[in-house]
């Protein structure tokens, strides 16, 4: 069977584009490790539009629900299936996962990123126990709280920025003596009373009971063993676009992200769009993804009845 469009993803841009997809009676595939996103693990997401709180294993009940609603005899969701090659035949594409290969027509990546963790002891029993990897979605959580900010890039100073707003102090680590973020950003970080920076700091234990309670730095020259007593960590190390699949087919850049047209989300290859944490867009968030994909989405319908 030739699918009119094959969405790889089941984050908030594959569902996005899914929901819309069905709707306009495209005869569509989804597949996704899962349906929900990286957001499934979070305990309070604020930030997601019409909802003031709602919990991660919940948002991802409610994505999968909207998308079912919709998918009648139009849409196939094949979850628990990982893409691993794109490949092109003639006007079409062929995408094969570790258990099977599907072909369509037009292709939709939106399969996101995942965060690049904390190499540090104890930092995978504590997240989601004080330690996260999204201050957007969980931040205002720590509210008059002490919190530590690990990164020394632009997100991780963006990050201090956001939580200073509502956080008692805010304590930015990094490894590093050169940040890499913009000099405006890091100055005004610096000016502010109730933010500190340590650099030279590589965190070696994250401690704590049920929740956190603090951290371990080591300074990178002197080996010198501090802790630090804080309530919360947030950790901006980067992420790593799920992108690998899509090598030589599409442009990918030196972060390994898809380079698409922000106007419709077109990627170099005729036929295949993306969308959402995968992409080189300027901004990564749950709401931002579901408008690429919706954009995106718009732009399929129209080439399919052109190109047919």
């Amino acid at each position: 069977m030739i699918y009119d469009l094959a969405i790889l993803g089941g984050g908030p841009a594959g569902v996005a584009a899914g929901v819309y997809a069905a709707r306009k009676r495209l005869k569509t595939i989804v597949i996704a490790k899962e349906i929900g996103g990286q957001s499934v693990v979070s305990e309070n997401i604020q930030n997601w539009i019409g909802i003031p709180s709602i919990q991660g294993t919940e948002l991802g009940k409610a994505l999968k629900k909207h998308l079912l609603t919709y998918a009648a005899d139009v849409l196939t969701i094949k979850e628990n299936e990982l893409v691993l090659k794109i490949e092109r035949q003639d006007k079409t594409f062929i995408i094969a996962t570790e258990k099977s290969a599907y072909e369509a027509k037009t292709i939709l990546i939106a399969t996101g990123s995942r965060r690049r963790k904390l190499p540090a002891t104890g930092a995978d029993k504590f997240e989601n126990k004080g330690l996260t990897y999204c201050a957007s979605c969980d931040g205002p959580l720590f509210r008059d709280m002490d919190v530590a900010v690990i990164g020394g890039g632009n997100a991780a100073f963006e990050t201090v920025a956001q939580l200073l707003a509502y956080c008692k102090s805010v304590t930015l680590l990094h490894r590093g003596t050169a940040f890499r973020a913009d000099k405006i950003t890091v100055d005004a970080i610096y000016a502010n009373e109730k933010a500190k920076i340590i650099t030279n700091a590589e965190i070696v234990e994250v401690t704590g009971d049920k929740f956190l309670n603090g951290l371990v730095y080591k300074d990178v020259k002197t080996g010198h063993q501090t802790t630090l007593s804080v309530q919360g960590i947030f950790v901006e190390i980067g992420a790593i676009p799920t992108t690998d699949f899509a090598k030589g087919i599409v442009e990918i850049n030196e972060f390994g992200q898809i380079v698409t047209d922000s106007i419709n989300q077109k990627t170099s290859q005729s036929g295949i769009w993306a969308a959402g944490d995968c992409t080189n867009g300027l901004y990564h968030q749950n709401n931002i993804a579901m408008g690429d994909a919706v954009k995106a989405l718009e732009d399929i319908y129209l080439w399919l009845h052109v190109n047919g």
